[in-house]
């Protein structure tokens, strides 16, 4: 008799059952996407080996501080402002176009480039280093985003005019040498947690939040219903056309 109730109390319920497969299934997402972190660390951390010959790949655009500006009192002060709101442009000529249709016809245009924008999180990170004197030449903006119907808050630099733009040659000096093992692995592990289920579950146990796009995109079932329910019959309905009276559902 004590043995027929243990192995009653060792068995479980259906719900129960499917409980613990839910979570091990989740426990292994965990542990995969925290191992695709871990590979992409050492992708990232192998070192660069230098080229026996550099060679020259098309040309780089970045800012520089203006010269009458780099020889005042505050070029070095100027100097670190563009470090960290710098940016760079790549092309294959010195001339720095683009393609873009006009009157039907492809023309070339000048490639627009402009200085860095603080985002809230740059603005607030300890990392960039943000002095009170530097944060008084940027300006708190707002750009409203169509796609995610939200206002975006950014900072912008006030005084641009203090930087010009600088071509030179674009010349590969290093290289990361490949592991076909890491890369491969990498792959596996894209391919597996880029699945629409896996990614759903990863944002809901990892980040913590269910997919943005799930109910961004979920349709209304009375909205899309493409027939109505009336309860008059169709004899009533046809007397009342003849008549030429307005039908009220």
């Amino acid at each position: 008799m004590e043995k027929e109730n243990l192995l009653f109390f060792r068995l479980r319920s259906l719900r129960s059952r499917k409980r613990i497969i839910k979570k091990d299934v989740e426990k292994q997402i965990r542990k995969k996407y925290k191992h695709s972190d871990e590979l992409w660390k050492l992708r990232r951390n192998i070192p660069s080996v230098p080229l026996e010959k550099p060679y020259q790949k098309g040309f780089v655009r970045f800012f520089v501080v203006r010269d009458d500006v780099k020889r005042s009192k505050d070029g070095d002060f100027f100097e670190g402002i563009l470090n960290k709101i710098n940016t760079k442009t790549y092309s294959e000529t010195r001339k720095f176009l683009k393609k873009k249709r006009k009157f039907g016809r492809r023309i070339y245009v000048d490639r627009e480039q402009k200085l860095d924008r603080l985002s809230t999180y740059q603005w607030n990170d300890p990392k960039l280093k943000l002095t009170d004197r530097e944060r008084q030449y940027f300006l708190k903006r707002e750009d409203y985003c169509p796609f995610r119907k939200t206002y975006n808050i950014y900072y912008e630099f006030i005084e641009p005019w203090r930087f010009v733009l600088r071509v030179k040659p674009n010349m590969i000096t290093h290289y990361k040498p490949l592991d076909s093992d890491l890369e491969k692995e990498i792959d596996e592990l894209d391919y597996y947690l880029g699945k629409h289920k896996i990614v759903g579950i990863i944002h809901k146990t990892i980040y913590g939040r269910p997919n943005p796009w799930k109910d961004k995109y979920k349709r209304d079932s009375m909205k899309s219903k493409k027939c109505f329910r009336c309860k008059m019959s169709a004899t009533v309905i046809a007397e009342n056309l003849e008549d030429g009276n307005v039908l009220k559902f």
